[in-house]
């Protein structure tokens, strides 16, 4: 384990002020709802790009992904690869029109209030079991980030780990509760550049020749660790396994704090632009996690050890290889990526309570300054719950964000992508698909064996594009006014700016 020392702890204390600082300038800058929740649509392609990808990778593509590699070897590519063409795919066919369409739609803030101004929704219903969903998910999904921040203070500085998960909170709300949108898209640049560089500097600096050479090393190991289509133990990989492992990528289009940053690029000529940025990030990134793994296998194996935790690889070749100085900086990368994501969770998390509960259903007249305050309490308030759940030391952080992706995946890909395509589909189709996607995912992930062992995405985004489809048609489709305002989004492509 690595030994708490002043170099370690000083980087540390130095980055953290420096993100503290990003958050304060931010916090002057924000003046009303719009500004705290979407950065007044002002983010240009780099930031708009680096905070999605940031956000979206958080602590799981330091820890869990490189865990994952490090016992399945080549068969993480399966993963890593539906997340690549999942990243693709969401800029291509949601960026551009969910960005015009939350505009057109009278300036929606929130996933939640659009499709609920989108399908015309005068009852509150749609809007409010869609934020329900959204806080339940990002419980688990902020959990999963402040037990990576636990795992590494603990190891970092020898914390009890209760401790360490108390005080990797504490870092990461205290900047998203003052700067909000901007200082959460800010500091995400800052620290998902450092991520990219730590994953592929890490690796690079381990190796001891070539890619072949860590291959051969590697298959006297374990051949199997070198196979595609094969498991560790040689057993050929079935299609549920391949399946469950790609169908990550589905998860994208539901992603409320990804699709937060393509509502507040500041306009759609800069989308093609951040699409190259966001995916050449994350094949950088993600290559990168897959070696680290890797040549911590190698490494671990040739050291005569043994690993505990898996998802500790990275912090165990940083503390062997480098300076303490040097490991500081990309330990910090660690918490860069915890941070980037749990921020921009609370935040989203904050939004549903403050715009979609508390405006929508209380005080529909309150003003805005009233919403940022809301807000800012639903991120304390929030961030204590996701604390009592990361308590369990046992947690994993690849298993916590499994399940929430896959909840929003299936509760709001299938009635985001119909809503920008569709123009038949109506309220009705948009309830049934939000509730049978979210219910799907929670039923099946307590069931086990044959099909069941297929990640819950995939029935869940089956079931509910076919649920939005039915109930869409058996309920005789848009209304004319519904279908008039879907054709005037769609000119607006062309024109808006």
């Amino acid at each position: 384990m690595i030994e708490s020392n002043y170099a370690i702890t000083g980087t540390f204390i130095v980055y953290l002020l420096g993100m503290l600082a990003i958050g304060y300038y931010a916090y002057k800058r924000t003046a009303s709802s719009a500004d705290y929740f979407l950065g007044g649509r002002s983010l240009g392609p780099w930031p708009a790009a680096i905070s999605a990808g940031a956000s979206d990778m958080s602590g799981w593509l330091l820890l869990g992904l490189p865990g994952y590699a490090y016992v399945a070897g080549i068969e993480s590519l399966w993963l890593a690869g539906g997340l690549l063409l999942g990243t693709w795919a969401n800029w291509q066919f949601c960026a551009k029109r969910l960005r015009t369409y939350t505009i057109e739609t009278d300036n929606a803030l929130t996933i939640p209030e659009y499709l609920s101004r989108r399908f015309e929704d005068n009852s509150k219903l749609l809007q409010t079991i869609a934020a329900f969903f959204i806080l339940l998910f990002f419980l688990f999904y902020t959990s999963s980030g402040l037990v990576a921040g636990g795992k590494l203070f603990e190891t970092v500085f020898g914390l009890d780990y209760q401790i360490a998960v108390v005080a990797g909170t504490v870092c990461i709300v205290s900047y998203t509760l003052f700067g909000g949108f901007l200082a959460v898209s800010w500091t995400d640049l800052v620290q998902g550049l450092l991520m990219a560089a730590a994953l592929m500097f890490v690796p690079i600096a381990a190796m001891e020749g070539g890619f072949g050479q860590l291959g051969q090393d590697l298959s006297a190991i374990n051949p199997e660790l070198l196979t595609l289509w094969n498991d560790i133990n040689g057993e050929p990989l079935s299609l549920v396994a391949i399946a469950s492992l790609a169908a990550w990528g589905l998860g994208y289009f539901g992603q409320p704090h990804i699709l937060a940053r393509f509502k507040a690029t500041r306009s759609n000529k800069d989308i093609g632009t951040a699409r190259r940025i966001a995916v050449s990030w994350s094949l950088l990134s993600m290559a990168g996690a897959v070696m680290v793994g890797m040549v911590g296998l190698l490494y671990v194996q040739q050291q005569g050890d043994a690993l505990a935790d898996s998802e500790t690889i990275f912090m165990v070749l940083v503390n062997a290889l480098f300076h303490p100085v040097i490991a500081g900086i990309l330990l910090a990368a660690i918490l860069a990526a915890i941070m980037s994501t749990a921020d921009s969770q609370l935040l989203v998390s904050s939004s549903a309570l403050a715009e979609d509960f508390y405006r929508r259903v209380f005080r529909p007249d309150a003003s805005s300054q009233s919403i940022v305050n809301v807000g800012r309490f639903a991120v304390i308030a929030l961030s204590v719950i996701a604390l009592i759940l990361a308590f369990n030391p046992d947690s994993t952080v690849l298993g916590l964000v499994s399940y929430a992706w896959a909840g929003f995946g299936a509760a709001f890909g299938p009635a985001l992508l119909f809503s920008l395509y569709w123009r038949n589909m109506n309220r009705n189709g948009a309830l049934a698909g939000v509730l049978t996607g979210g219910v799907t995912v929670v039923v099946w992930k307590q069931l086990s064996g044959g099909l069941f062992d297929l990640y819950e995405i995939v029935p869940g985004f089956v079931f509910a594009s076919l649920a939005i489809v039915l109930v869409s048609t058996l309920t005789g489709g848009a209304s004319t006014s519904v279908g008039a305002t879907f054709d005037r989004y769609r000119k607006s492509l062309d024109t808006l700016d």
